[in-house]
């Protein structure tokens, strides 16, 4: 992914991206795609660990045991138009917040993919009600649970930080205002990445 160095995240903040836009694009090396949703360890590696589960139907998780694999997190996004920049002339463009993750994807066993699944069904609902045990046996059988242990780590916010503060106050304001919710989403990030960034 291309990154400017005003454009790259630091990892803490890929992490967070990570965390609240967990549903990704996982691609192999055959450029076969999967989108699923990935739980992260911080704490398993230095750049972290990514979980998640194949249906065991899906034939694409037996090209990546072993295989390097590349997931894609895809944060809030809009089209920003040139008539919101103080600026003249102006062309319309897309701002984005993306992450990339590659590593080494291996499968896990029939117990690491129990654990895993219990934790996935915490982590988006904790207050659901435990399965029946024959029905979670069931539920197992049916997929395949693996873990990608993050070895590169790549995080883009392009916010338009490059222009001036007439520009960025414009884009905000029209961001903040917008009947989109993926904007108003997007002008909510900037607000939070900012606030971070000035120690708020």
């Amino acid at each position: 992914m291309y990154i400017p160095p005003s454009m790259r995240l630091e990892r803490e903040q890929a992490w967070e991206l990570i965390d609240r836009y967990g549903f990704a694009a996982l691609v192999g090396d055959d450029l076969e795609a999967t989108h699923l949703p990935l739980l992260l360890d911080r704490s398993a590696g230095e750049l972290g660990t990514l979980y998640g589960h194949f249906a065991r139907a899906n034939p694409h998780w037996h090209s990546l045991d072993g295989r390097r694999a590349l997931a894609i997190f895809s944060g809030p996004h809009a089209y920003i138009s040139p008539s919101w920049y103080a600026s003249r002339p102006a062309v319309p463009t897309w701002n984005y917040v993306a992450v990339h993750a590659a590593g080494t994807l291996e499968l896990l066993d029939s117990e690491a993919t129990r654990a895993l699944l219990h934790r996935t069904m915490a982590h988006y609902e904790p207050t659901l009600p435990d399965l029946e045990p024959d029905y979670f046996n069931k539920m197992q059988a049916g997929v395949v649970g693996f873990r990608l242990t993050i070895e590169s780590l790549q995080g883009k916010a392009k916010l338009g930080r490059q222009r001036s503060q007439a520009d960025q106050a414009g884009v905000e304001g029209a961001l903040a205002e917008s009947r989109d919710p993926e904007a108003r989403q997007l002008w909510r990030y900037m607000q939070r990445l900012a606030n971070e960034e000035h120690g708020a």
